[in-house]
C-alpha cells in the first residue's frame, strides 16, 4: 500500500488533494492516529483566513521579493510553493524583509532571516535555507526539500591548465626524471669506462666526462656522435641510452599529438583546497551559509578562514547577484548555489546576441562542488505550522515539482560546459610559448658561457695561459714543418716546384686506365700519383 500511496501523491496536485488517512483507525477516541487527525483538522481551522508574516531573502531564482502594485510580494521557487500552501489552507501572508540580505547575521535579530525567526517576529521563512547545526539551534526546519550544491564559478581561461603545448604530454615528475637522466647518464658512462680500464687492459681507454655528456645530449636531440666505442660494455651503454630516447620520443610525440587535437580542457581550480593552495581570490555572499561554514571552527572548510586576513576571501553584500559578474571577470572565483550560478551563466549567454558562438561562454564552473547541504523552509522553534505544512511539502518533494521549478527557465543541455567541443583546434601562440622560451634560454646560456670563457681566459689564468699558448704555437710550427700526413694528397702547387717538401718528377707522367697522372715521391720515398687533367686537378687545390 505504501508504494501505491507514493504514486498517488506524486500524481496528485497538493493544492486539491487532501492528506490521506486510513479510515480504519476512526474508531476509538484514544487512538493516536485519530488524535493526530483531529489535531491536524483543528490546525487547518485555526489557520483558515489567518494572515501570516513570512520572511525571505533575495537568492534568485530560489527566492526573492519585488513590488507589484505598490505591495511587496515574493517571487521565485519558494513562493510558488507558498502559493500552493496558501490555496490549500486558505490563508494570506505579509512579506517582512530583514534589514540585510543575510541568512544569519548578528544577535540583533532583525538583520537576517534566522534572526527574525529566532525572535518570533515572523511565522515562517519561505526560502531554501541550509540545515546547519548553528541554524538548528535557533529555528525549526521543515522536512528536507532538496540538497543544495554550492559550486565555484570563474572566468573561462584561454588555455587549459594542463600547460603549454610542449610541456603538456608529461607531468612535472616525468620532466624532472628525464632531466636527471640526461645529467647523470654521461658521468655513468665515464665511471664504467674508468672502472673497466682498471680491470681490463685493452686498446679502449677512458671516455672523458665532456665527450660522454655531449653524446648523451646529442642523442637526446636525435643527433649522431663521432665516438666509436670498441668494448662491449660501452656499446651496451650507448645502445641503452639510444633505446631510452627512442621510446621517450615516441611517447612524447604521440601524447603531444593527442594533446593538440583531443585534449580535455582542465581548470586550475577543481576542489576547494585549490583556492587555498594556489592562493586564488574568491568571493561569496555576506551573511550566507558559506561565510558561516568557513568561519566556524570544526567545519570541514574552516582552513579557508586563513584567507580572510589577506583579503583573498571576501564576503560581499550586493543588491543583485549579477553584481558579482564584474568581480569574476577580474579573476575572482564566485562561490554560490548551483541553481543561482546556472541562471547567471544562462542570462549572460543569452544577452550576447552579436557575439561569435565560441566567445559567448564567458564563465565556467569547476567540476567539483564547494560543499553540499540539505535545505528546507524554517519556522520559529515550537511553531505549529511545521506539523501542518510538512505533509503537503512531502508530497511536493516526492512528486519532483521542486526539481522541475528550479530548472524551468533553463535549457535541458548543460550551460557552457567545461569542454566546448570545438572542432577547429588551431595552434595558438600559447601552445608554442615554450619554443620561444627555449630560444631565449639557449641564447642567454650561450652568452653566459661566452662571457665566462672570456673572463677565465683573460683574467683568471692570466700569464700562465699566455705562456702555454706561446709554447703551443712553437710546437705546432715545428710539427708543421717536419711532419705531414701522407694519407692526404699533396697540394697542387707542389707540381710546379712551389712546395719543397715534395719531389715531383714533372717530366714523368703515366697513363693508367686511359687517364694521365703525375708521379711524385713523398718524404718517406713512397711514390704516389696525381691526376693531370684539369677537372680532376681541382680537387687538389693549394688550400687543401
Amino acid at each position: 500500500m505504501a508504494g501505491i500511496e507514493l504514486i498517488i501523491s506524486s500524481i496528485c496536485n497538493a493544492t486539491f488533494c487532501e492528506v490521506p488517512y486510513n479510515e480504519t483507525y476512526k474508531g476509538s477516541g484514544t487512538d493516536p492516529m485519530v488524535e493526530k487527525e483531529t489535531n491536524y483538522v483543528n490546525l487547518m481551522k485555526e489557520i483558515n483566513g489567518k494572515n501570516l508574516k513570512v520572511t525571505t531573502y533575495n537568492n534568485t531564482p530560489l527566492s526573492g521579493s519585488e513590488f507589484r502594485n505598490g505591495t511587496m510580494v515574493g517571487k521565485g521557487v519558494a513562493f510558488i510553493v507558498m502559493d500552493i500552501l496558501r490555496k490549500k489552507f486558505n490563508f494570506t501572508y505579509e512579506l517582512v524583509q530583514p534589514k540585510r540580505n543575510y541568512e544569519m547575521g548578528s544577535k540583533m535579530g532583525g538583520d537576517s532571516v534566522i534572526g527574525l525567526l529566532n525572535t518570533s517576529k515572523v511565522d515562517m521563512a519561505a526560502a531554501f535555507l541550509p540545515t546547519l547545526i548553528a541554524y538548528r539551534e535557533r529555528v525549526s526546519f521543515s522536512i528536507d526539500l532538496d540538497e543544495g550544491i554550492w559550486v565555484m564559478m570563474l572566468k573561462r581561461p584561454k588555455e587549459s591548465a594542463a600547460g603549454s603545448g610542449l610541456l603538456a604530454p608529461f607531468n612535472e615528475l616525468v620532466w624532472y626524471l628525464v632531466l636527471a637522466a640526461v645529467l647523470t647518464f654521461g658521468p655513468c658512462i665515464t665511471f664504467f669506462t674508468r672502472v673497466r680500464s682498471k680491470l681490463i687492459t685493452d686498446d679502449e681507454g677512458v671516455l672523458p666526462l665532456k665527450p660522454s655528456f655531449w653524446f648523451v645530449y646529442s642523442a637526446f636531440l636525435k643527433q649522431g656522435t663521432n665516438l666509436a666505442p670498441e668494448a662491449n660494455t660501452t656499446r651496451v651503454l650507448f645502445v641503452t641510452w639510444w633505446l631510452f630516447m627512442i621510446l621517450l620520443s615516441a611517447f612524447y610525440t604521440a601524447n603531444l599529438t593527442a594533446f593538440l587535437t583531443l585534449s580535455k580542457f582542465t581548470l586550475a581550480i577543481e576542489y576547494p583546497r585549490d583556492l587555498y593552495q594556489k592562493n586564488y581570490r574568491w568571493i561569496a555572499s555576506a551573511g550566507s551559509s558559506v561565510e558561516h561554514v568557513v568561519k566556524s571552527e570544526g567545519e570541514e572548510l574552516y582552513y579557508l578562514s586563513a584567507m580572510i586576513s589577506n583579503n583573498k576571501a571576501q564576503f560581499l553584500s550586493v543588491i543583485s547577484d549579477t553584481d558579482f559578474l564584474g568581480i569574476v571577470k577580474k579573476g575572482a572565483v564566485l562561490v554560490k548555489e548551483q541553481t543561482v550560478v546556472d541562471h547567471l551563466m544562462y542570462n549572460d549567454y543569452t544577452s550576447k546576441k552579436d557575439v561569435e558562438e565560441s566567445e559567448k561562454c564567458t564563465y565556467v564552473v569547476a567540476p567539483n562542488a564547494f560543499m553540499k547541504k540539505q535545505r528546507a523552509f524554517a519556522y520559529p522553534v515550537g511553531s505549529k505550522l511545521k506539523s501542518l505544512f510538512d505533509p503537503v511539502l512531502t508530497q511536493i518533494f516526492q512528486s519532483g515539482i521542486l526539481d522541475f521549478l528550479k530548472r524551468a527557465d533553463l535549457p535541458s543541455t548543460k550551460i557552457c560546459p567545461l569542454d566546448l567541443q570545438s572542432k577547429d583546434r588551431k595552434l595558438r601562440n600559447s601552445d608554442l610559448i615554450m619554443t620561444y622560451l627555449v630560444m631565449v634560454a639557449g641564447s642567454a646560456t650561450a652568452v653566459a658561457v661566452f662571457a665566462a670563457e672570456i673572463f677565465i681566459k683573460r683574467y683568471v689564468s692570466g700569464k700562465i695561459i699566455k705562456n702555454k699558448k706561446a709554447k703551443r704555437k712553437k710546437s705546432k710550427m715545428t710539427k708543421k714543418s717536419t711532419s705531414y700526413d701522407d694519407s692526404r694528397p699533396p697540394p697542387y702547387d707542389s707540381l710546379f716546384g712551389k712546395n719543397p717538401r715534395f719531389n715531383v718528377e714533372t717530366t714523368r707522367t703515366k697513363i693508367i686506365n686511359g687517364r694521365e697522372y703525375y708521379v711524385f715521391e713523398t718524404a718517406s720515398g713512397e711514390k704516389k700519383l696525381i691526376p693531370a687533367r684539369a677537372p680532376s686537378s681541382f680537387l687538389y687545390r693549394s688550400d687543401k
